[in-house]
Order: C-alpha cells, then sequence, then structure tokens
C-alpha cells in the first residue's frame, strides 16, 4: 500500500514503515504527525485518485529527526572587476516514519 501527498510545496511517494525526508515541520521530535493532503491511494487492489485530494483520507506519521542537509556552496565571479561572492545554504528537513495510511 503507498499514497501520494502533498506537504512543503512538494508531493512525496510513502509507503507504510518507509522514512520520508520533508521540508521542515514546526514538530517536535517523537511526537506524531498528520498529512491530509493526500492526491493518491493505492492499497494493491485499488486505486484511489483525488481530484484534487482524496476524501477521508490521511497519513500518519512520527517525527523522528530534525536536520539540515550538506552545505551547498553559490560562487559569483566577474572577471577583471575584482568582484567575487561565496555564500553557502543549508536546507532544514524533517525526516519522518510513516506509521499508517487509511482511505
Amino acid at each position: 500500500m503507498y499514497a501520494i501527498i502533498k506537504t512543503g510545496g512538494k508531493q512525496y511517494k510513502v509507503a507504510e514503515g518507509e522514512a520520508v525526508y520533508v521540508e521542515k515541520l514546526d514538530v517536535a521530535e517523537g511526537e506524531n504527525v498528520t498529512f491530509d493532503q493526500v492526491i493518491l491511494v493505492n492499497d494493491g487492489k485499488n486505486t484511489k485518485v483525488g481530484a484534487p485530494l482524496v476524501d477521508g483520507a490521511s497519513v500518519s506519521g512520527k517525527v523522528e529527526k530534525q536536520g539540515k542537509e550538506k552545505k551547498v556552496v553559490t560562487y559569483k565571479y566577474k572577471p577583471k572587476k575584482h568582484s567575487h561572492t561565496k555564500k553557502g545554504h543549508r536546507q532544514p528537513y524533517t525526516k519522518v516514519v510513516i506509521e499508517s495510511i487509511k482511505g
């Protein structure tokens, strides 16, 4: 059984027992989180596709970790002008372990 959920402006394919890295959520580690924006649910026999969301479907999981990804470095350089800028960015994420899919 799997589902496609929408969170943080992105869509993720999730299955029970799977760990998913999503955009940062304001939920503490160890707490439960419920995703109500379910786009598709497939239980192996039947597939429910929402227009745009599946009615009554939800995916619940447990927050395992809050963290930051590896640093991405951007470097801009203008030749012959003695001008350059170097910036770094670390995107925050939330690791969620999917416990159940209802739909």
